[in-house]
């Protein structure tokens, strides 16, 4: 690939993240700002909001909604991770195979 080629895809990838990002130029902007609004309101007065907040979840939660139930879960044992694990059939580790051609390139040299 020459120089010139390289020039061409990185301008064409340029275009292709600008045009994917039309529309949403402030949206990092406006995320931070709504953010450190959240954060200001919750800590007011000691955090009494957040308190207030954190109380109707757990009694959501002491009550069997599934939902609350599911965020306490979350928050104070950190998201279930999901793990697959893959074996054969006896539970013994998958053995892959590889296979591999060699053929005689087809070229005329001038």
């Amino acid at each position: 690939m020459t120089k010139e080629d390289k020039e061409k895809q990185l301008k064409a990838a340029q275009e292709a993240a600008a045009e994917a990002n039309l529309g949403n130029a402030h949206s990092s902007k406006n995320n931070r700002l709504l953010n450190q609004t959240l954060n200001r309101v919750l800590i007011q007065e000691d955090g009494i909001k957040a308190r207030e907040i954190v109380d109707a979840l757990v009694t959501k939660a002491a009550e069997g909604d599934m939902a609350a139930i599911r965020e306490v879960f979350d928050r104070f044992e950190g998201k279930a991770v999901a793990r697959t694990e893959l074996t054969g059939a006896d539970g013994s580790a998958l053995q892959i195979l590889v296979g591999l051609d060699f053929v005689k390139p087809n070229r005329t040299v001038s």
